[in-house]
């Protein structure tokens, strides 16, 4: 699949903000199966200064300082990526139990591959993931003695979906992991941090993964231009496998459908937007992502549908 996408983000302040630095995760990372064609990040005001780095985990970051007073900040991200099929997607039917991975996680006083020691800093609590024995007593029931690790993420994924209700009121940025698992609501962040701290209790490697997905409307509407939004899902370290994703919002593996921004041990190492400002009084935010595929051809050029931001 190919895919145009569209990412604005606006602050506008009540007071003008004298001093600004931001960390930006927007830049979309290449991976295996995704392949970035093109990338702009425009940011009003235009910033001081501005440099492009990689993070702790490879992922693409921007970093920008204003210093000079503002009122407001936007910053839109415009992207065109082809997405193909995971390299671990049909090939997952015969894979050691859950307990034969978390033993090989173990540290075992030897040299470890470069893939396991990536594995390895997976395994621990985050500041947004806690490794907590509630975590651990929710996720049992999946992970029955020698029962094939992908099978009893799966179900894992599963109960997630089935068990708690996507609710955008119930959280906050700033909500546990145990005060989602106790109220049962949450949004996708939610869902994802509750998978990977359940895995981690557990002994195994997981992350967080950071992106976009292609929403389908309904037979016989049209898509809604801005409709979309950033979603997020886990990751499960599958010996052999590499690392297989797994979206418990949708109760679904990931697919070309899902597009990748980057990874981490939670949201904070993949906010989109992420800094300190002095001054700036109240804030407004507003966010608007548009994810469209692009499927149409005319004399050999792309036609795109006009992108819009609601």
């Amino acid at each position: 699949m190919r895919y145009h996408v569209l990412h604005a983000t606006t602050y506008d302040y009540t007071m003008p903000v004298q001093l600004a630095r931001h960390l930006l995760h927007l830049t979309p990372r290449e991976c295996s199966w995704q392949r970035l064609e093109s990338h702009s990040l425009q940011i009003d005001p235009r910033p001081t200064s501005r440099l492009e780095l990689s993070d702790a985990f490879g992922n693409p970051v921007t970093c920008i300082e204003l210093a000079v007073p503002h009122d407001h900040l936007h910053v839109e991200s415009e992207m065109s990526l082809d997405v193909a099929p995971r390299p671990w997607h049909g090939k997952l039917d015969d894979t050691d139990s859950w307990e034969a991975v978390r033993e090989r996680l173990c540290y075992h006083a030897r040299s470890l591959s470069d893939d396991l020691i990536e594995a390895e800093r997976m395994r621990f609590e985050s500041p947004g993931v806690r490794v907590k024995r509630e975590l651990e007593e929710y996720a049992a029931p999946s992970f029955t003695a020698e029962r094939p690790l992908v099978d009893a993420v799966l179900d894992l994924m599963t109960r997630i979906h089935t068990e708690f209700h996507y609710d955008p009121e119930a959280t906050d940025v700033d909500t546990s992991v145990l005060e989602v698992l106790e109220r049962k609501r949450g949004v996708c962040q939610d869902f994802a941090h509750l998978m990977v701290g359940c895995l981690r209790s557990l002994g195994l490697a997981a992350r967080y993964v950071s992106g976009y997905l292609r929403t389908d409307p309904p037979p016989g509407e049209p898509r809604m231009v801005g409709a979309d939004a950033s979603h997020a899902w886990a990751a499960v370290f599958v010996p052999n496998h590499g690392w297989v994703e797994f979206d418990p919002t949708n109760n679904c593996l990931a697919d070309e459908r899902h597009l990748v921004i980057g990874w981490g041990r939670d949201f904070v190492d993949v906010s989109p937007i992420r800094g300190v400002i002095q001054g700036g009084g109240e804030h407004t935010l507003e966010v608007g992502v548009t994810v469209t595929p692009v499927d149409k051809e005319e004399g050999g050029a792309v036609v795109r549908p006009p992108a819009a931001v609601s």
